[in-house]
C-alpha cells in the first residue's frame, strides 16, 4: 500500500523516534556511574537497566508486526512513544535499583513497538531498489541521537541532575505524537492474521529466561537456583516454540523466514556481531569514568566519536556496497570492525586521549557499515505480504543479541575481578571483555561467507553475470 502525500514525511517522523530512542540508551550508558553512586547500587549490577529495557524490546517486538496490521500503524506508533515517555518519566523518578529496572522494562515495552512499527511504514512504502537509499537517509537523523548522547548526558549528569536526562524525553515524544497525527497514514493490513497468544508466550519466556537469567548470573541480585530455573526455562521454552512454529499456520516468529539465504545470514551474522558490538557503550563508559576518572561530560566527550564515524558512513554505504556486493562487504568489513573493537583493549594508562579518539571514529565508521547492510539485506528476498513479520523477527533478533552481548560483556568484567580477587574496577579489568566481545563480532565471518555471491544485488544495483547465465540456459 503506498503511502499518500501526507504519508512522505513519514520518514522524518521515524526518525524522530529513533532519534529519541538511540539518544536514551547512549545518555543511560554515560551516566550508568552517577545513577548507581545515587540509587546506592553496584555499577555492574546497573546493566541490569541497559538488558532489562532491552529485554523488555526483545520479547515485545515480535507482537509488534501483527499489532500494527491489525489496530493501525499510526495508533500503535502514537501510543508506543506515549508509553515510552511515561516509562522515561519513571526512569526519573526512581529512588532504588528496583525502581529503575521496573521502569526501564516499561520503557522497553514503547520502544518495542515504536521503531519497529515506524520502519515497517517505511519498508512497506518504498520500492526495494530504492530501500537502500531510504534507509540511509532514515538514519541520519537518528545518529544525532548518539552524538548527542554522550556529551550531553555526561553534561546533565555532571553540571546538574542525572534525573534530567530522561526527562528531555518527554517534549520529544510529545513532538513525535503531533506529527505522527498529522502526517501518518493509517496503514494497516487488509486481512491480519490471527495473533498467535501461545507463540507469543513461548518467544517471551524463552528470549526473557535465557536474556535474564544471563543478565543477572554472577551478581547476587538472585539465588542461583532462581538464576538456574531461568536459563533452564528458557532454554526448554525455547526449543518449544521451535518445534511449534513448525505446524503453526501464522507464527508470531515465522522461522520459515530462515529459509531465505539472505535473511538467514542477517539474522545469525547480524546477531554474532551485535552480540560483540553491544557490549561497546556500556564497557566504555564504565572504563573511562571508574578506570580513568573522568567525568561523565569528558567520558561522552570522547565516546560519542564512534557514533560520529557512524555518520561519515551513511553517506558512504550505498556506494560502498554497490562497489563491492553485499557479501564482500558484510564478511571482510566484519572482521575489520571486529579489529577497532578488540583495539578498545589498549585503552591503558598513559595511551594519548587522541589515539582512543581515532580508534572510535574509524571503528564506529566501519560498524555504521556493517548495520546498514545488515538491515538492509534482510529484506532483499521477503515479499510484501511478509515484511511485517520480517521487520518483527528482525528487530526482535537485534535487541536480543544487543542485551546479551551487554551481559556477556559484563561477566567477562567480573570473571576477571573474581580471578585477580579484587574487589574494585581498575584499567586493567576491562581488556578481556574488549577481546572478548572482539571475536564475538568477528565469528559473524563464518556466517557472512556462506551468502550467495550475488546477495542483495537488487537493493545495491550491482551487477551480476547471473541474468546472462538465465538467458543462454533458456
Amino acid at each position: 500500500m503506498p503511502l499518500n502525500q501526507n504519508g512522505r514525511a513519514a520518514p522524518l517522523i521515524v526518525a524522530v523516534s529513533l532519534f529519541m530512542e538511540n539518544m536514551d540508551s547512549t545518555v543511560i550508558s554515560t551516566s550508568l556511574p552517577a545513577i548507581a553512586r545515587d540509587i546506592g547500587s553496584n555499577p555492574l549490577a546497573l546493566k541490569l537497566a541497559v538488558t532489562s529495557y532491552l529485554l523488555s524490546l526483545a520479547i515485545f517486538i515480535p507482537a509488534s508486526g501483527w499489532t500494527a496490521d491489525r489496530f493501525g500503524a499510526r495508533n500503535v506508533f502514537r501510543l508506543a512513544i506515549g508509553v515510552f515517555v511515561l516509562g522515561s518519566i519513571g526512569c526519573a523518578l526512581s529512588h532504588s535499583l528496583t525502581d529503575f529496572v521496573a521502569a526501564r522494562i516499561f520503557q522497553g515495552m514503547g520502544g518495542a513497538m515504536m521503531t519497529p512499527v515506524g520502519r515497517l511504514i517505511v519498508v512497506r512504502a518504498i520500492d526495494k531498489r530504492l530501500l537502500l537509499n531510504a534507509m540511509s537517509l532514515l538514519t541520519i537523523p537518528a545518529l544525532i541521537g548518539p552524538i548527542c548522547g554522550p556529551p550531553l548526558g555526561g553534561f546533565i549528569t555532571t553540571y546538574a541532575s542525572w534525573h534530567w536526562i530522561f526527562i528531555i524525553n518527554v517534549p520529544i515524544g510529545l513532538l513525535g505524537i503531533a506529527l505522527a497525527t498529522r502526517y501518518i497514514p493509517d496503514l494497516r493490513a487488509e486481512y491480519p492474521y490471527p495473533f498467535d497468544l501461545a507463540g507469543f508466550i513461548l518467544s517471551a519466556l524463552a528470549i526473557g529466561g535465557l536474556a535474564f537469567g544471563l543478565s543477572v548470573a554472577g551478581l547476587d541480585f538472585l539465588p542461583d537456583g532462581i538464576v538456574a530455573a531461568l536459563l533452564a526455562v528458557g532454554a526448554v521454552s525455547g526449543v518449544a516454540y521451535v518445534l511449534y512454529a513448525r505446524q503453526a499456520a501464522a507464527p508470531i516468529l515465522d522461522l520459515s523466514l530462515l529459509r531465505l539465504p539472505t535473511f538467514r545470514g542477517a539474522i545469525f551474522g547480524g546477531f554474532m556481531f551485535r552480540l560483540g558490538v553491544g557490549a561497546m557503550p556500556f564497557l566504555l563508559p564504565l572504563l573511562l569514568q571508574i578506570g580513568f576518572g573522568l567525568s561523565p561530560f569528558q567520558s561522552g566527550l570522547i565516546t560519542f566519536t564512534s557514533a560520529l564515524g557512524s555518520m561519515f558512513m551513511k553517506a558512504a554505504a550505498t556506494t560502498v556496497l554497490k562497489h563491492f556486493g553485499y557479501r564482500n562487504v558484510l564478511l571482510y568489513n566484519s572482521l575489520v570492525s571486529a579489529v577497532f573493537v578488540g583495539a578498545c583493549a589498549s585503552f591503558v594508562h598513559g595511551m594519548p586521549f587522541p589515539a582512543m579518539i581515532a580508534i572510535l571514529l574509524v571503528g564506529g565508521f566501519f560498524r555504521s557499515l556493517e548495520f546498514t547492510s545488515v538491515n538492509t539485506i534482510a529484506y532483499a528476498e521477503i515479499s510484501p505480504p511478509m515484511m511485517s513479520r520480517a521487520t518483527s523477527m528482525v528487530a526482535a533478533f537485534q535487541q536480543l543479541s544487543l542485551s546479551t552481548g551487554v551481559a556477556v560483556g559484563a561477566l567477562v568484567v567480573e570473571i576477571t575481578l573474581r580471578i585477580k580477587q579484587a574487589s574494585t574496577m581498575g584499567v586493567t579489568d576491562f581488556p578481556p571483555a574488549f577481546l572478548a566481545i572482539s571475536l564475538l563480532s568477528a565469528a559473524a565471518a563464518l556466517i557472512f561467507m556462506q551468502l550467495p555471491l550475488d546477495a542483495g544485488a537488487e537493493l545495491s544495483g550491482r551487477k551480476t553475470a547471473q541474468p546472462a547465465v538465465r538467458d543462454q540456459r533458456s
